[in-house]
């Protein structure tokens, strides 16, 4: 992947991509500020937003949205405006890190793509830094509860975002060389498309989310049909598929998994399983 911008304007400033990654609601953007801090990371990318120490610098907070499909475009940087602002913003920063929060190595990979910056460079999966009670713990919050963490302080959230506020966090770190304690503030948010109540999901809305997700995963790929039922564990979706070049055998877990975290994210609604049948163009 060319380095776009950053190949022109920082050539004797290499910059080295970090992607923390894991399910929707596993808790990475609350360990965000952690993970930054122990790599020595200047600058965070989380859903939408660039963010700096506990500021954000600018952006457009995915959780502001009211929609699935918002939310997916302010996320994925979809809009020009957005994406050239956050461009533009990186441009002024003399920085060699950059973390880059997301669902899947590929949702962090076409991130930076998006923003000019290089390939990443290190993946660090949420499993790698929390245990598996505190993804569990994290998971229950996210789907019974509805709330998610942005990783600033309250007061940049509710200087922008007011109506979505619903508390602070404090975190604490022990550096290992001396007693210091770095602590982190945390902010716990009720985004509009988490308000909505499960069973108000219709039949077209969820085929409308799984149109949007395939098509922004590789827009060759055409949805044939979506069937779903809902159960006490969540929805479970069939798929059918129609491409003219075949998908790769092991894309489709990746795909499977893509689907499920970006329904589940922005779509506030749970998946159990998601079943994908590829066709051929005839």
């Amino acid at each position: 992947m060319k380095q776009g911008l950053f190949a022109s304007l920082f050539s004797n400033l290499p910059v080295k991509v970090y992607g923390l990654v894991g399910r929707s609601g596993s808790g990475k953007s609350f360990r965000a500020q952690s993970v930054a801090k122990t790599y020595h990371i200047p600058l965070i990318i989380d859903d939408g937003l660039l963010i700096k120490g506990n500021k954000i610098v600018v952006g457009k907070s995915a959780k502001q949205e009211s929609s699935f499909i918002g939310a997916v475009r302010s996320a994925l940087f979809q809009d020009p405006a957005h994406q050239n602002s956050v461009i533009q913003a990186l441009s002024k920063e003399k920085f060699r890190k950059i973390l880059i929060i997301g669902t899947s190595e590929n949702m962090v990979s076409k991130i930076a793509e998006r923003l000019n910056l290089p390939e990443p460079k290190k993946i660090i999966h949420i499993e790698d830094i929390a245990s598996e009670d505190d993804i569990n713990t994290a998971m229950r919050i996210r789907y019974t509860e509805g709330k998610h963490v942005i990783p600033v302080a309250p007061l940049q959230i509710a200087r922008s975002y007011p109506g979505i506020v619903y508390d602070g966090i404090k975190t604490g770190i022990r550096r290992i060389r001396g007693n210091k304690i770095d602590i982190s503030e945390n902010t716990l948010v009720k985004p509009e498309f988490s308000k909505l109540e499960k069973n108000t999901i219709s039949e077209a809305a969820i085929k409308q989310m799984v149109k949007h997700c395939l098509y922004e995963y590789e827009n060759i790929l055409k949805v044939e049909d979506v069937k779903f039922s809902n159960t006490k564990d969540g929805y479970n979706l069939i798929i059918t598929l129609r491409t003219p070049v075949g998908l790769d055998s092991k894309k489709i877990p990746e795909l499977q998994e893509y689907i499920s975290d970006s329904l589940e994210k922005y779509g506030g609604i749970l998946i159990n399983s998601v079943d994908l049948n590829v066709q051929l163009w005839k």
